[in-house]
């Protein structure tokens, strides 16, 4: 993509071998602290030149949505000015990563380019095509783990192969840890970080990350602060006020009790090492949050070895699943129109924020694919644009395990009841009250299931069904016979 804007392109002359610089391509690892190639970078004694490239060709349908891309940009900025207060430049470029960094690797006669791993499928085909291109022109090209605990091939079963349920590869990734071949110890950013001239780079503004007009992302800018100073912020609060109660609270979304690190995670703002060791101790607190960062672990190792994972379901017998085509009761799973509180809640909390609890995400994807029997590839299509913290491994492991198609699945029969599920992890309806107002003043008994309130008591809430809140675009029990008559017959033909 040409750009105005770019300065002309500078020649550099050949340098005496010990001064040529190395290239430190950044990806999915947005920081300087704990970041091992930045640290092998530093330590080669060559000047370094930090390079971010947007190569949205290579991601295809993968290409960060709508409110990932809010969020790169203002992690790429304070990642620029972090950058910059240790004496190097970040250049951008836009296109073809084979094509520009080996380019820029000519450009400035850099010795090596330096990177993190990155998981997914689409970003290892662009690697091995940067690999390949650096090859012929004589560069050496060095990959390290920057964003996750472990390689994709450190932990494997008996049979060498990968694992398929948590618990067996939890345990190890624990053993793994306890032999010392799990997360190294937290390492400091650079003081100074020696880097040569500067080539010519985008302008941050040209790339239009931002939404313009309309701008929907006023409530994104209240709630996060991208960037590597927001990520250790956050994670400070969590270990302060979080982390003590967390194995009691954190299903509570009317409580501020999870560590809501994940788009500072996604992005490498933070590494998950960091997390990791920060989250040391014996308490219940910690063991339960460890076991959700191998959670997060867990999904990347799926699609290490599921390239395919995003796509197509993990059992083949789901593929004949007779999803039903009903874009009107999408469009209102979509917006928060069901009827469903505690589901509207969720939907509209992702919309204004760009991120949604964790327990609360587990019951909006169980009403989209059984109580309303829609396709989970169109529920991951939609968080994927509308998350912050969209991550394709945890993205598509985390809605086949609820569709009971992934890795470690809910099974089929288990549909989560939103009513239910309200009132026991949203007693009080505050979570409700804050992101469905419509329903703010209705008393605490009903506000999980308005339906059920009698008339009066709707009209001393201000609340006329079906006009200022929306009736239930399903039957709650109909929908699971439905859905449990579907997936039992999925069943019945697999196992003919």
């Amino acid at each position: 993509m040409a750009l105005a804007g770019r300065p002309a392109r500078r020649m550099f002359c050949p340098m005496p071998s010990a001064d040529r610089p190395v290239l430190l391509w950044y990806r999915n690892d947005l920081r300087l602290a704990d970041h091992a190639a930045l640290a092998a970078a530093v330590a080669s004694g060559r000047p370094v030149l930090p390079v971010f490239v947007l190569d949205t060709a290579a991601a295809g349908a993968f290409a960060p949505g709508g409110a990932a891309r809010w969020w790169l940009h203002h992690s790429l900025a304070a990642l620029t000015d972090s950058l910059a207060a240790a004496g190097a430049p970040l250049v951008l470029r836009c296109g073809a990563a084979a094509r520009i960094l080996p380019a820029l690797a000519e450009e400035v006669d850099a010795e090596a380019v330096f990177a993190g791993l990155a998981p997914e499928p689409w970003a290892a085909n662009q690697e091995a095509a940067v690999v390949a291109a650096l090859a012929a022109n004589g560069i050496a090209f060095r990959r390290f783990r920057t964003a996750s605990l472990f390689r994709p091939d450190d932990l494997r079963t008996g049979a060498g192969g990968g694992y398929t349920v948590y618990t067996p590869f939890a345990r190890a990734a624990h053993a793994a840890a306890a032999a010392g071949r799990g997360p190294a110890p937290p390492r400091p950013p650079p003081a100074r970080i020696p880097a040569p001239p500067p080539p010519g780079s985008d302008p941050l503004a040209s790339w239009k990350l931002c939404p313009s007009a309309p701008d929907w992302a006023g409530g994104l800018r209240a709630t996060w602060r991208p960037g590597e100073a927001g990520a250790r912020a956050r994670l400070a609060a969590f270990l302060d006020s979080g982390l003590p109660g967390y194995a009691g609270d954190r299903d509570r979304p009317d409580r501020a009790a999870t560590s809501a690190l994940s788009p500072h995670l996604h992005w490498g703002e933070i590494a998950p090492a960091t997390v990791w060791h920060a989250a040391a101790g014996d308490s219940p607190g910690a063991e339960k949050f460890r076991a959700e960062l191998l959670w997060r672990e867990f999904a990347l190792h799926q699609l290490h070895h599921h390239p395919d994972l995003p796509e197509r379901p993990l059992r083949a017998a789901f593929a004949a699943m007779p999803w039903r085509d009903d874009p009107a009761a999408l469009a209102a799973w979509q917006q928060g129109r069901t009827g469903i509180p505690l589901v509207d809640a969720g939907m509209r909390q992702l919309w204004t924020t760009g991120w949604m609890h964790n327990r609360v995400r587990m019951v909006v994807a169980s009403f989209l694919v059984k109580h309303l029997l829609l396709p989970w590839q169109a529920g991951a299509a939609w968080f994927w644009d509308t998350l912050v913290d969209a991550d394709l491994a945890a993205n598509a492991a985390s809605w086949q395990w609820v569709a009971g198609c992934g890795a470690d699945a809910a099974p089929y029969f288990r549909v989560f009841n939103p009513v239910l599920q309200g009132r026991k992890f949203d007693p009080d309806g505050a979570y409700v009250r804050r992101f469905v107002p419509e329903l703010a003043r209705l008393d605490s008994a009903f506000i999980h299931a308005p339906w059920e309130a009698p008339e009066p008591v709707l009209l001393a809430a201000g609340i006329a069904p079906g006009v200022s809140y929306p009736a239930p675009i399903v039957d709650l029990a109909a929908g699971r016979a439905r859905a449990l008559a579907a997936f039992a017959g999925l069943s019945a033909g697999a196992a003919a």
